[in-house]
């Protein structure tokens, strides 16, 4: 058995509708996923399935989400080892938890993409990429940013924005 940890990029399904935690665990439960867990209501989901490629578990959890929910939704899946290295492998360590984001990609990134994100930033952010995930010290809240608005699917690819916190409390839960 693999532990795995999914992220959903979104977990709005429309006006005034959100993504209940435990219809998010039921719909891991129906795929024959084992042990589901979640952390806040954000779309953080570990469970226990069989060593499968990355991607095929992907495809299965975004059919699945659309069968259920009627929307799709990109979801970014890694081992629970890969998250581990991942929330080890914190660049800004000394920042303020909640500030730092870390866009977990579904494709990793290459150094490049950081000259033309220094750019659009404000004096104060810190950037990095670290394994291919683009990690953020906004120095102040992420909201406050005209940064933020260029962390999308569509101008970095698939991947999904969380803050130190949550990667942390995963990698604890992971054990």
């Amino acid at each position: 058995m693999t532990v795995y940890v999914a992220l959903l990029h979104s977990i709005v399904l429309g006006p005034g509708r959100r993504l209940v935690m435990a219809d998010l665990r039921a719909m891991a439960e129906g795929l024959g996923f084992r042990d589901t867990r979640t952390l806040v209501a954000t779309g953080n989901l570990i469970f226990e399935g069989e060593d499968e490629p990355l991607c095929a578990i992907e495809d299965r959890l975004e059919a699945a989400f659309r069968a259920r929910f009627e929307k799709h939704v990109d979801i970014i899946l890694r081992t629970a080892e890969a998250w581990r290295r991942l929330a080890a492998g914190n660049p800004f360590p000394g920042g303020n938890g909640a500030d730092v984001g870390i866009r977990v990609m579904r494709t990793p990134l290459g150094p490049e993409v950081l000259p033309r994100l220094e750019r659009i930033a404000t004096p104060g952010i810190r950037l990095a990429v670290v394994d291919g995930d683009l990690w953020v010290d906004f120095s102040q809240k992420p909201s406050e940013t005209k940064l933020l608005s260029h962390l999308t699917t569509k101008k970095l690819g698939i991947g999904t924005l969380r803050n130190a916190n949550t990667v942390n409390g995963l990698a604890t839960m992971l054990g």
